[in-house]
This record gives structure tokens, sequence and C-alpha cells, in this order.
């Protein structure tokens, strides 16, 4: 291939990019809408859309209350407007799977014809005709945010499904909006077909219409802002063509390694029936992406140099050295003005290096370690933030630190929770780390906790059920099925995160070690088994409580982080509660105005829902 194709290649891939991004931010708030039928109830639609039964009546007050609900009333249905992959606005609900379910059954009866059997069908892997019993599937709802361009005064919409008979004049007309405008935001829809999707501006939960906050997709002054990057990069990247296009000896081993170590990557992902999920909707790659375009995609990260990275680092010295893991080192470097953690990795690491590099470059959020850049010169190089405070294992096992305040205890569990609950529920298809533990939940300046280390990643589809993987991770976070079997699901991250929010209560190892002994091991979780178990645990949970703390915590608050500790490592997956679930526990517990009494808590509906796994 000579300079001039490349150079077009490069300006095609990158205007396919612009093309392909439909949407780059979602909302807060979306319903959806529709008319409840007989034999449906608040209680089982509140486990459909994963939503308590007292939020979804705030946004309904015509709904007196949760057993006064008839056949035939409308219902809104609160939930966030997800931009899923930069590709299109929707939200992702976890259904828990009954007998006799199928993708029309789950569509049209249990949610109402808000979303179709073939798109539940194109987020999940399992054959139509043999959907099991349990489990759980990806239920995907698409929604809006509104469009400036039409008006700023609408920002809340409803997906609301047409029903035979209604048409644009009657779905206006209960609305109490014009025909015109509800046909501005759906400008291609048949509303005489008696059934597709429109969207409707909504009032909120007082009655008003909130207007639109920010541009939620790409404007057209956008997209020409857009072009005119690509043109200068275009440009930019014909000039430094010719120099790199002669780098062949690096280059070329480079591209000998990727290839090879993305077939490995691709061959380890394997479905049941020889489908890889290294390919097309399974590649975690936008939906509408090309399954022909092969490589590593890296939209959002840096390609630097080795020579960079080395002047960066005083070539590798010790000095710079701050961390060692289980696939390479970890050395601080201020690159481009910015401070960074470089992670140096063996030829060998190949496998968990495309995976960390798949990972981060699609999916991005507040609690994950943000990755800057790339390198495959010589060795293998991933460039990170740099993160000020080290990692939770150092501040809880280490002696050189002060010990954390309880608040930010729980202020870390909850960051870390928002992280895993992204990853799991809000991409599509979904990740799972496989390596949660408290030396890869990062500690910012200001004490906020980032998750980090995705070199074990798998990507899967929820209700996959792929081949047993091979084993990795860390003893002491591995949860019966995925150590005795390989089996791997989200669950797997549930489980982990449990122990972690035990080491959070007593500072102790995963695998507690009695006096320095191998042989008198135990796991943490066993031991809070053993306290939680009594009729009575004050005593004992006070006993391995981290002493470091004193009396400076409200026990009250350590017992119900224990109990949801004891329900994420539950023995059953089935049983352990979802990410999503763990962060409203977490985010009730870490507000002094909530009362969550440990007496009640299995009995409070949403923490039954909670410890169901719902």
């Amino acid at each position: 291939m000579n300079s001039t194709k490349l150079v077009l290649l490069i300006c095609l891939c990158l205007l396919v990019t612009v093309v392909r991004s439909r949407c780059n931010k979602g909302c807060d708030l979306a319903y959806g809408s529709y008319y409840i039928e007989q034999g449906n109830d608040l209680t089982r639609i509140s486990s459909y859309v994963n939503t308590d039964i007292p939020r979804i009546l705030s946004y309904n007050p015509s709904i007196p209350s949760q057993d006064s609900i008839t056949a035939g009333t409308r219902i809104n249905l609160p939930f966030s407007c997800d931009c899923i992959n930069g590709e299109f606005l929707g939200h992702v609900f976890s259904y828990g799977l009954r007998s006799q379910d199928t993708y029309d059954v789950i569509a049209n009866r249990w949610y109402a014809n808000l979303t179709t059997a073939a798109w539940i069908q194109r987020f999940n892997s399992y054959n139509p005709n043999r959907i099991p019993d349990t489990g759980t599937l990806n239920v995907t709802v698409n929604c809006s945010c509104g469009d400036k361009d039409i008006s700023k005064e609408y920002g809340l919409f409803s997906t609301y499904p047409l029903r035979l008979g209604e048409n644009l004049s009657t779905v206006s007309s209960a609305a109490n909006l014009s025909s015109d405008l509800i046909r501005s935001y759906n400008p291609n829809a048949d509303f005489n077909a008696g059934r597709g999707l429109v969207y409707i501006p909504a009032r909120d939960a007082n009655g008003n219409y909130p207007p639109i906050e920010s541009s939620k997709g790409i404007s057209g002054a956008a997209i020409g802002g857009i072009v005119v990057g690509v043109v200068a990069l275009v440009l930019l990247v014909a000039g430094c063509v010719y120099y790199r296009f002669y780098k062949k000896k690096n280059a070329e081993a480079s591209a000998s390694l990727l290839k090879n170590a993305q077939v490995q990557l691709m061959q380890a992902g394997s479905g049941p029936n020889g489908t890889s999920v290294g390919g097309s909707e399974s590649s975690g790659l936008p939906v509408g992406a090309s399954p022909g375009l092969t490589g590593i995609t890296v939209d959002k990260s840096v390609e630097f140099s080795y020579e960079e990275l080395s002047t960066a680092t005083d070539d590798f010295s010790l000095a710079n050295k701050i961390g060692q893991g289980g696939f390479g080192a970890v050395y601080y470097a201020e690159l481009r003005g910015e401070k960074a953690a470089i992670k140096k990795m063996d030829m060998q690491a190949s496998r968990e290096f495309l995976a960390e590099l798949k990972v981060l470059t699609h999916v991005h959020h507040l609690n994950l370690v943000r990755l800057i850049g790339y390198c495959v010169e010589g060795s293998l190089f991933l460039v990170y933030e740099f993160i000020e405070n080290g990692n939770l294992s150092q501040h809880l096992h280490g002696s050189a630190r002060d010990p954390l305040p309880w608040s930010t205890r729980v202020q870390i569990a909850l960051d870390s929770a928002r992280g895993l609950e992204y990853i799991h529920e809000h991409t599509v298809p979904v990740y799972i780390h496989r390596d949660i533990k408290s030396a890869n939940i990062l500690i910012d300046k200001n004490f906020h906790g980032k998750v980090a280390d995705f070199g074990l990643t798998k990507l899967t589809e929820v209700g996959s059920t792929s081949l047993p993987t091979r084993l990795v991770g860390t003893f002491g976070y591995m949860p019966p099925e995925y150590a005795q079997y390989g089996d791997v699901s989200p669950k797997v991250d549930v489980y982990a995160f449990g122990v972690v929010l035990y080491e959070l209560i007593s500072a102790k190892e995963a695998i507690v070690k009695a006096n320095g002994s191998v042989t008198e091991s135990k796991g943490l979780v066993a031991l809070f088994e053993e306290v939680l178990s009594q009729p009575d645990p004050k005593d004992d949970l006070i006993k391995v409580i981290d002493p470091r703390m004193g009396d400076n915590y409200p026990l009250d608050s350590v017992r119900k982080m224990a109990q949801l500790a004891k329900a994420c490592t539950h023995e059953n997956p089935q049983l352990r509660p979802s990410m999503r679930s763990i962060v409203v526990a977490l985010m009730t517990l870490s507000s002094s105005t909530e009362d969550w009494d440990v007496g009640s808590f299995y009995e409070n509906q949403t923490l039954v829902s909670l410890m169901s796994g719902r």
C-alpha cells in the first residue's frame, strides 16, 4: 500500500467514525409510557424495570397507591436514557427469566411493546426456541432526550408504543400537545399502523415540561466542526506518513504481534458453536460497525512512541517505578503536560494487553480509570491517568498511610460499584472484569474510587451460554461456581465486590492467615459468615472491624455493609444482587437522611429485590 492510499484509508475510517456516531450523551430521565393490561400490577412491573414502587408512583400522581392500579391506566416508568456505544439512545433492563418465556412474550406482554422480540434477540445469544427457565437477559428499550433544533423547551420524553385505533390526532389530544409538535419529533412514524414507537414530550414529577439541558446528539454545526478537525488531522497524518511508513522494523513486528494476539483473543472468546465474541455485534464495537474491519480500534487513545515513554520515565528507572502487577511494572511519568502511569507489559501478555485496550477505548466512566494511550514498540505499553492516592489495598493493609474514615470507605465502595454497574449494565454487550479486588480499586486525590486493571476482562452477552473459560483472577475473590467450573457471569464480579466490602470493614486480606500460618488460613467470606450467623453478631462484629478506626464508626452502618457483603457473596449466583441494586443500597447507606434498619433489611421491598439479584 503506498502512502497516498494509506492517507485515503485513514481519511475514510475517520469519516466513517464521524458518520457512525449518532449520539454523544444521554440524559438522566426518560419514560416508558403505556396502558396497563389486565393481570399486571406494580409489583411485577417494578421487577421488570428494576425500579422500586415508590419511585414509580412519584412519576404517576394519578395512581394513588400500588394497590389501586387498574387495567387501562397509563403509567410512566422512569429510567435513564443512555448513549449506548455512541450509536443510539436506549436503556438496558435486566430481566429475570421465567418458565415458558419467549422473546415475543417478554417484548409484547411484560414490556408492553416498549421493545420488540427482534430487538431483544439482537442483544442476547439465546436461541429463540431454547430460552432457559432461569437466568437473566438484556431488554433494550429505545428512548429520546429531545432535539434542540426542534425546541429547547422539551427535555423529557416518553417512549410510547402505538396501539390499534390510535392516530396522530388521538395521541396529540391525549398528550395535550399539538400534532405538528409531535410529528416534528417523529417525522417517519406511521401513526395509523397500530404498532411501533413514538417519542412524546412528557411532564416531570412536578407536572412541568423540563427544558432540554444540552445537546444530546451531534448537530449540524458540530458535525461541521468535526469534519474540519478530521481534515486537519488527515493533513497532519499525511505529513507523518512518510516517516512512519519507513519505520518498518518496529511497525512490522508490532503488527505481527497484534495480529497474533487478536487471533488468540478471538479464539479464547469463542462461543459454543464457534461464534466468536470478537466480531460483529458481539465484538463490543458500535452497532452497525462493519464486520469486515479488523484490528484494534483506538478511537480515543493516543499512540506514543517508545522514545517518548522512555524519556518520560528516565529509561524506566527504579526511581520512577510505582507498582508491580501480574502482567508488568507500572511507572510514573509526565507526558505532554499530564501526569500519567505507564504499564510496561511483556510480549507474552498480548492477550491481556488487547483485552484492556479494547475495553478502555470503548468504555468511559468517571469511576473507571482513564486510558490515555498505548505503545507497541519493543514491549507492550498502556498509558493511564495518574491516580494520586494509590490503591485501596495499600490504604487498608499497609501501615504507612492514615486509616480511612468510615464515610470515606462507604464512598469508595459506592464509587467502585458505580463503575462496575456501568460495564455490567450500560454497555452492549456487557463486560465482566473478573479480577475485582482492593488492589484494583484506585483512590484519587479526593478519595474517590476508580476501578482499574481490565486485563482479564471478558466480553459477554447477558444470557449467553459460553463454554467454560480459563481460570483467571485472584484466589480469595473467586466465587465457587467460577473456581470449580469456570462459569462466568456478572455475578463473578458481584462476589468479588462483596469480598472488597468485607475488606473495607476489617482491613484484613481476602485470605486471612492465622499467626502467619499458611496451613491455618481462612477466607474472609468464611470468617464473616461465622460472625454474621450469630443470633446477635454485635460483639463478634466489633472484633473484626479495622482496629485503626478506633471507635470512630457507626456500628449500625458497618453492620449494614456486612449484610450487603453477605448478600454479594451468596453461594448461589442467582441470589446475589445486581450491581445496580448494590449501587442503590450503598447510596442509601451513604445518606444520613435515610434510616435503613437492619431488622427490616430483608423485608423492605427494594432490598428483597436486591437479595434476589433482580
